[in-house]
């Protein structure tokens, strides 16, 4: 710490958000509010519902729920700041609340892309060799699954990190997004950075790119057996299979876009920092709760039973 406070005179960051109007800015603070309490609210649901009901202890619910604390977690990096920065006139934050933002986003990022990948082997070995399912997903797998999942998130964010926190911010210090962005915080130390750039876009950027199209693989196999099975069995596995491509596709192809193909345009780097920041978590759990009936009943049974108490007390 002493070693960066010695090389840099830039001791905060200033964001220039979304909007410089002050009606524009009260009006995303309200929508984003909302979605943010939605995003809370919706992820904690999910959660408590498949710990405390034992319909959902399985493999599938298992990861469901972790992805949807991944979610909650992500979505608290930067947004609770980013709608009170909307009630600002000055949107600063410091040299180590930026730093902080950077890792911890590319923590729970990359914990939530092998997540994903976790999720896809699970319904992988459920519809193509469901009698040794249970087997196979034992309960030390999700475990060995989960730990992976944190150890990959770590590693990832570290890979870049380690480089990030020693750069010199002598310069400029306006980051023209609503949180502090990799690339775009970056571009503003006070020395050459050309090849930490391609370490940052080959790091989330290639990484993202080459996990999408190994799951998109996956999930055609799975698809090709599903049409080889029984229509009733085919119609459930296919909704569930369809959940999972949405959120997929929703978490991986901003993230894709954001740092394998960087644009110049800063328009389109802050609506894809509000997709994959905001509104992806928003979501996962319209996805998962409006296409799944056990979680549907699991949540009108914990909210029964939570109704029942209250009125006996």
């Amino acid at each position: 710490m002493d070693l960066l406070s010695n090389r840099s005179t830039v001791s905060e960051f200033i964001l220039l958000g979304l909007s410089s109007s002050q009606a524009i800015q009260l009006f995303l603070f309200t929508v984003f509010f909302i979605v943010y309490v939605a995003i809370v609210l919706g992820n904690l649901i999910i959660v408590i519902s498949v710990i405390f009901d034992n319909h959902l202890h399985s493999p599938m619910y298992f990861f469901l729920a972790n992805l949807s604390f991944f979610d909650l977690c992500l979505s608290s990096v930067a947004t609770p700041k980013m709608i009170a920065d909307f009630l600002r006139k000055h949107k600063t934050i410091s040299l180590w609340g930026c730093m902080a933002q950077m890792f911890f986003t590319h923590f729970f990022g990359g914990g939530e892309m092998s997540l994903l990948i976790a999720m896809a082997i699970d319904r992988y070995v459920a519809i193509c060799k469901p009698l040794h399912y249970k087997t196979i997903m034992s309960r030390r797998v999700l475990i060995l699954f989960l730990l992976l999942s944190w150890t990959i998130g770590f590693i990832h964010t570290m890979s870049q990190m380690v480089f990030t926190v020693g750069l010199p911010f002598c310069g400029p210090n306006i980051v023209d997004s609503i949180f502090c962005d990799l690339p775009l915080v970056i571009r503003l130390a006070c020395t050459e950075t050309y090849i930490l750039e391609l370490l940052v876009i080959a790091n989330s950027g290639l990484l993202s790119l080459i996990c999408f199209i190994v799951l998109l693989i996956s999930y055609v196999v799975m698809l090709l057996t599903i049409w080889q099975r029984s229509s009733s069995a085919s119609s459930k596995a296919v909704s569930t299979l369809s959940a999972h491509i949405t959120v997929v596709t929703l978490f991986f192809g901003p993230t894709i876009f954001n740092y394998a193909f960087p644009f110049n345009s800063y328009s389109v780097d802050k609506f894809l920092s509000v997709f994959y920041s905001i509104i992806t978590p928003f979501l996962n759990p319209i996805i998962y709760t409006l296409r799944n009936q056990e979680m549907k009943a699991a949540i009108k049974r914990l909210s029964s039973q939570h109704v029942g108490s209250w009125l006996i007390h």
